[in-house]
């Protein structure tokens, strides 16, 4: 192995085998060709309001869905607001547009999944579909977060009134226990933890239990069309269990709360894997959402403080079938807020920190290019030297920049590939302001971000 710790012999070395990025498809080639056969590809990003990252993520996953035969796109959103997209692109919808079917992403902060990139990404995905007669091999769209919980009280009832009136009283009896908050998560939460209200952890977990007993009854009898329902609605029960489980741990700090939504992002991808590998052949998933949540924890900081994510369970339960590519940008626009439930805005990106991975990645002079952290033994060594790593949540403050969007990390482990773009903009909402329902605090609040810090918790 060449010596590499000379810097202008680091900064040779990395530019000998960077990839460029010049807006083809085929810059792509060598992402797919080192997937292979792998059947869980999580693809990252620096920021929540990054437009190379977003299209870049896209581009690369229509290349998966079309030449290594991906069957699911997950992404870091609540599972009914996904679920309407999902049934929009596989044509299941009265839905006449991209823009109808993202409509249900109305909470703070809505531009993640309501901007262009998203919309175009999902008119492409409905014309891929449109493509394929056979339901089974149709691509879905799926979410993995666990902030709905009202909306998927409503979906597991709704569900139920449509098949089995007394089983949806059922449900409605269990989930009243939520009304002495008005279904309020935070204030369900605060009341819960301090003892001025009574749990209803027994409550969702047999209403869960009770759901996925319907599913295994339909797997048995119906068509996939009545399983896709079925699981639909258990996987709503599933969010009413973990969500009303993570309120209740959100005032018990930081570590907590994260550990339980990262949880229920891995239950959902694995039950979703299971569910549609009864459909044919395995499942092959592409995962989408914040580079704090794909790369391997135990590589982070984060680790180190007693958090675990998604690519670090992904990683650890299946292995090489897996594959964990994060972003990384030098400076330029971003779509962020300055607090919580304010309107997106453009803001100037400042430039990365020196000992920084994102400064080592500019100073290469490469404007745009992905590395194989994986296969190649120089960049394994060099990345392995731990860097702070910058993280942009859906806030972002520069003024705070070291303490609200750092944290310390060794990439070569946390990710297998990253792709560095050094100079990028905002990405672009559909609208600026979305009006939270009747002016209520987000669900997210106040532990929504995804900022690996005590200033900007994730």
């Amino acid at each position: 192995m060449r010596n590499v710790t000379d810097g202008g012999t680091m900064l040779d070395s990395i530019r000998s085998v960077a990839q460029p990025l010049s807006g083809a498809m085929s810059d792509y080639d060598g992402i797919v060709d080192m997937v292979g056969d792998a059947r869980f590809v999580l693809i990252g990003e620096a920021s929540h309001g990054t437009h190379e990252f977003y299209r870049v993520r896209a581009e690369i996953t229509q290349r998966l869905i079309a030449e290594k035969g991906f069957s699911a796109v997950i992404v870091e959103a609540d599972w009914p607001d996904a679920y309407r997209v999902n049934c929009f692109v596989r044509g299941a919808s009265n839905d006449r547009s991209p823009e109808q079917a993202l409509s249900d992403f109305q909470r703070f902060p809505a531009w993640m999944w309501r901007n262009t990139v998203v919309r175009d990404f999902v008119t492409w995905l409905r014309e891929h579909n449109a493509g394929r007669p056979d339901e089974t091999a149709k691509v879905g769209f799926y979410g993995m977060d666990l902030y709905s919980l009202s909306t998927s009280i409503e979906r597991v009832i709704g569900y139920l009134n449509s098949i089995d009136p007394e089983a949806a009283q059922r449900a409605r009896d269990r989930y009243s226990c939520f009304e002495f908050t008005s279904r309020d998560a935070e204030a369900y939460g605060y009341a819960a933890s301090f003892g001025t209200g009574e749990p209803c952890e027994d409550e969702v977990v047999q209403q869960l239990l009770d759901m996925q007993r319907r599913y295994a009854d339909v797997t048995r009898s119906d068509g996939s069309m009545a399983e896709d329902e079925a699981f639909a609605a258990e996987q709503n029960a599933r969010l009413v269990k973990n969500a009303e489980e993570y309120y209740r741990s959100m005032f018990r700090g930081r570590v907590s709360s994260w550990n339980l939504r990262d949880r229920h992002m891995v239950e959902t991808i694995v039950a979703l894997t299971e569910h549609l590998s009864r459909q044919g052949q395995p499942a092959k998933l592409v995962v989408w959402a914040h580079n704090s949540h794909l790369g391997d924890a135990r590589a982070t900081e984060m680790g180190t403080g007693g958090e675990w994510n998604v690519g670090q369970r992904v990683r650890e339960r299946y292995g090489d079938a897996s594959v964990l590519i994060g972003f990384a940008t030098h400076t330029g626009t971003v779509t962020a807020a300055t607090d919580w439930g304010d309107d997106a805005e453009t803001k100037p990106v400042s430039p990365s920190l020196p000992n920084s991975y994102e400064r080592l990645l500019h100073d290469t002079g490469v404007p745009s290019f992905w590395l194989n952290l994986r296969d190649d033994p120089t960049m394994v060594s060099i990345f392995r030297e731990p860097k702070l790593e910058r993280a942009i949540g859906v806030i972002y403050r520069p003024q705070t920049e070291r303490v609200s969007h750092y944290f310390q990390a060794t990439l070569s482990e946390q990710f297998d590939a990253i792709i560095h773009i050094d100079e990028t903009r905002a990405v672009e909402p559909l609208e600026r302001h979305a009006p939270l329902p009747d002016g209520a605090l987000p669900d997210t609040y106040p532990f929504g971000d995804d900022v690996p810090t005590a200033d900007t918790p994730g």
